[in-house]
């Protein structure tokens, strides 16, 4: 009791029972603190990413490389942002199967939504490009359809026809048609120019043109629309709807006239 007493007297004793308690109440602090929000979203993120890059290794890799670099099979995807693998995942078009044409064709995706949300947080992280869009950069809400039907006449007609029916491109490659794509993933392909797409950043067509375009789009495929003009021949534009005419048309108006040529002589002979 007399050492116990004079350890108590001791001069550090009451720095030692200060520093006892000070990391007790550190201790207790850091266990049933509440976690910042700010520290709970970047755990998330970070979670994302890692799973996303398990997702890349097994799926990707292969072609990619296993840093996203780029190989002989596949492009670099450092710098392609989130909204190329939105688009390209979501629309099936990646992963490519084994034997590819002269492009890749979209076909039915194999990962659900949350784990291309993985891939794609995991590819943002290589290197910064375009952010998947929200709703209300693609929403049709203040869409000026006809805006967007000038704008797609001016950018987007030549390979996807007038009303996005789609065309032929050269050596074998084409411009898939625009029925049925979502209004996300019309967004994405305008940021990103997806294969043979050219890219239409926000100093090209702004959120608005685009915005303007995807509304057009819906207007003109939408099941609801009826053409003012008849039978609108698939939309493919003047071109063909103008074949069509010269063929069927004129070949039908020279048949008539043959047909009133020839009852007209025969009358005669009568």
């Amino acid at each position: 009791m007399k050492k116990l007493s004079a350890r108590r007297r001791h001069p550090l004793a009451a720095l030692v029972v200060l520093l006892l308690a000070l990391a007790c109440t550190g201790g207790l602090y850091a266990v049933f603190a509440p976690t910042s929000p700010a520290k709970a979203d970047e755990t998330a993120q970070s979670l994302t990413i890692e799973e996303g890059k398990k997702l890349y290794s097994v799926g990707c890799a292969s072609c990619h490389g296993t840093g996203g670099q780029g190989t002989s099979d596949g492009p670099s995807l450092v710098g392609v942002g989130a909204a190329a693998v939105d688009f390209q995942v979501g629309t099936g078009r990646m992963p490519a199967a084994t034997s590819q044409g002269p492009q890749v064709p979209a076909k039915k995706n194999i990962y659900s939504q949350a784990e291309i949300d993985q891939l794609a947080a995991y590819i943002a992280s290589l290197g910064a490009g375009p952010s998947v869009p929200t709703e209300e950069q693609y929403g049709p809400e203040g869409a000026d359809i006809a805006e967007g039907g000038e704008l797609f006449r001016t950018n987007c007609a030549q390979c996807h026809n007038f009303t996005g029916k789609g065309g032929a491109l050269t050596h074998g490659k084409y411009a898939p048609t625009l029925e049925g794509v979502s209004a996300k993933h019309l967004y994405e392909a305008m940021q990103t120019g997806p294969q043979n797409m050219p890219s239409f950043p926000d100093t090209t067509l702004s959120e608005e043109n685009k915005k303007d375009i995807i509304a057009y789009l819906d207007a003109v495929n939408s099941d609801k629309t009826e053409s003012p003009g008849g039978l609108e021949l698939g939309g493919l534009g003047p071109v063909s709807e103008g074949l069509f005419g010269w063929i069927f048309g004129l070949g039908g108006l020279i048949a008539v006239a043959v047909w009133v040529a020839a009852r007209t002589a025969k009358a005669k002979k009568s």
